[in-house]
This record gives structure tokens, sequence and C-alpha cells, in this order.
């Protein structure tokens, strides 16, 4: 069992070859037992993307250099979080490494008396609401597509950002096609990929981006914002959004699902999909450790 005091006084560490801290921020390092290697996973620098300070900048990079200066190997989820960590930081002669993360399995499709039920066809969208998501530029493509609604799933992290997409919403007059749905289940989360008209994800910071392999997973029209690691992870199985302005965007969406059904892409999505795979991951990871 893990407590708040190892992070300053370890467990006994006898008998471990390799540690593998699975958070690039960890305290849980063995700083001081340097026979045990260390592989790092990082995730992402997603802090030099967020509308944050300097100082707090500086401070999260301090932190990750610190956690790097120990490590034996770096691994990256993906091939932009790399070049990020090589831009950024100081790694030397340490090996670093990608390697994707794997899909989830979207299994029991289901909503229950609770859940949320559309009214009408929707486009889904999922994550923390928070300013990084930029989940507000989605609200004018209802102004345009009166038949559908958005749905956005995702606990709150920023009350105030909350309030301006409900503000933004009202200005435009599409708060009755608009539902946040707070945090749902796995049951709910499958039922709402399967059975969406479209997924939109228009992040401006991600490290990997596993709700796009999600909706991928099912075959769905995944439109994206062209930032950080996305157009690595949704490739040419997906559409991009290069702005944010409302005619740019409604543009991409109408042309992008003429495009989905114009060209059967279903099957191609699932298989983009598809080659983010956990056993293939484990046995990369497996080869890094033992390497080590």
């Amino acid at each position: 069992m893990q407590n708040s005091m190892q992070k300053f006084w370890m467990p006994a560490l006898d008998g471990y070859d390799v540690w593998h801290a699975t958070y690039q921020s960890s305290n849980y390092l063995p700083r001081r037992n340097k026979r045990i290697k260390v592989v790092l996973t990082i995730h992402d620098l997603n802090f030099l993307y967020e509308e944050k300070n300097p100082r707090k900048t500086k401070k999260h990079l301090n932190h990750l250099q610190d956690n790097i200066d120990r490590s034996d190997a770096i691994i990256c989820i993906s091939e932009f979080c790399k070049k990020d960590v090589l831009n950024h930081c100081r790694v030397g002669d340490k090996p670093v490494y990608m390697i994707h993360n794997g899909n989830n399995h979207l299994s029991n499709p289901q909503l229950d008396s609770r859940s949320y039920h559309p009214k009408k066809p929707f486009l889904f969208s999922l994550g923390a609401i928070c300013r990084k998501k930029n989940f507000h530029v989605l609200l004018p493509l209802l102004k345009f597509n009166r038949h559908l609604e958005l749905l956005i799933a995702g606990v709150t992290q920023d009350r105030s950002y909350l309030n301006d997409i409900w503000s933004l919403a009202r200005r435009l007059r599409v708060e009755d096609n608009l539902r946040l749905l707070g945090s749902i289940n796995e049951s709910e989360k499958s039922w709402y990929y399967r059975n969406c008209y479209a997924f939109a994800f228009p992040s401006i910071a991600e490290g990997f981006g596993l709700p796009v392999a999600e909706a991928m997973s099912v075959g769905k029209p995944v439109f994206l914002s062209d930032r950080t690691s996305l157009p690595e992870i949704g490739s040419n199985a997906a559409f991009y959004f290069s702005d944010f302005t409302e005619t740019h965007m409604q543009n991409v969406f109408e042309n992008g699902m003429q495009e989905y059904s114009s060209k059967n892409m279903e099957d191609a999505i699932i298989e983009r999909a598809n080659s983010f795979c956990w056993h293939k991951a484990a046995k990369q990871y497996i080869e890094v450790y033992r390497s080590l």
C-alpha cells in the first residue's frame, strides 16, 4: 500500500531492478538508490500550450527535468510528445522511445433511466471541462445544424469556463441543443460513441488523445483540431479544423460528413483505431525493461 510519506521515505527496495514511473511528474522515484534503473513515461508537455504564468510553466518544466535526470530510459506516448521533450528538456545520451498508448474496448453500450437520452442526432465530445479542451468553439456548429444536439461529457475542472460555454450558447441561441453531461460511466460512454452522428474534439493540447482513438474504434467520423498530437493520432482517418472561425469549422464539418459517406470511410477509420493496441505496447515496454 502506498502512502503520502513515501514521497520522502521510500519502502524497502531490495530485490527490485527496474522502477517504472508511469506519470511524468511523479514524486515516487528511488532517487537515492542508483542501482535501480528507472523508466519514465512522459505523456505530454501540455503546460507549454496552456495559459499558465511563466513561473508555473518553469516549475513544471524543472520538476520534469529532475525526473528525467534520475531516469535511465524515457518513453513518450506520441512522436509529438517526443519532439517536445527533445526540444525543451535535457536528455543527454539517455534513450528516448516512442510507444503509443493502446485503445480501450467499448463494451456493453447502454443507457439507464438516469442517463440523458438524446432527442436528436448528436455530436459527441468528451473530456474535462477546462479551457484547453476548447469545447466552446463547437457551439456555432449548432447554429448551422439545427437538427443536431451537442453532448459533452466530463467532470468540470474550471467553473468559469463552464459558465462561459453556457453564456456563448445563450448568445448564439443554441442552449436548447446543448447538453453537458458531467461524469458518465463506461456503458454510457460506449453508447454515446456508438450512436453519435460524429465525434468532435477541438482540444489545443494533447499528448495522445485517447477519446479520438475510442471514437475511431467504432468507425465514427472524427473532427479534430490540428494542434499538438491530434493529427498524428487521427492521421488521414480524421478531419481537421485549422482555425476556429465559424465558417471554416462549418465547411470542414459539412465537407467531412460528405466525404465520410461518399468514400465509405468506416472500415478505414476502424483500421486506424486498431493500430493502437495495448498488447503491442506491452511488448515494447518489456523490451525497454530488458534493455536495462
